[in-house]
């Protein structure tokens, strides 16, 4: 099977409903090809590089996907480039590195050193409330 990620920002000037509407169809049409849908991470508002069509900003989305075949790549590609709400998008192929780095992300082994101490240290309190709650053990026999 060949793993695909499509990333694409969609228009920030819409709302919120249509954002979030524009990505849903987008799912779909993959479905509609035969992909199967990895993932999807939405990522936000973010500032762009530099201004496209007017706009500093964007929402930034990211599909990965799966498939047997390609052939209809071109065609979902063209969709993507006739669709007036996305200012940019790319579709890459992952090679078998790509496909590891973006599974061990989704489970939390690579990404942001503070979430990962965050993690670690609320894991530490529940641990310690778990020891403080614990009844005390009295020997009357003593």
């Amino acid at each position: 099977m060949r793993h695909y990620e499509v990333n694409f920002i969609v228009d920030p000037v819409l709302s919120g409903d249509e954002v979030k509407s524009t990505a849903e169809i987008i799912r779909k049409d993959l479905e509609g090809y035969g992909a199967t849908i990895v993932a999807v991470d939405e990522m936000g508002l973010r500032q762009l590089a530099y201004q496209i069509n007017r706009r500093s900003s964007g929402v930034y989305f990211c599909i990965e996907f799966g498939c047997e075949v390609a052939d209809w790549l071109g065609k979902f590609e063209l969709s993507l480039k006739r669709n007036e709400r996305l200012l940019r998008f790319l579709t890459v192929k992952l090679d078998k590195y790509g496909i590891k780095y973006n599974d061990d992300k989704r489970k939390g082994l690579i990404g942001s050193k503070k979430r990962r101490e965050a993690e670690a240290a609320a894991a530490a309190a529940a641990a310690a409330n778990e020891e403080v709650s614990a009844p005390e053990v009295v020997d009357l026999d003593a």
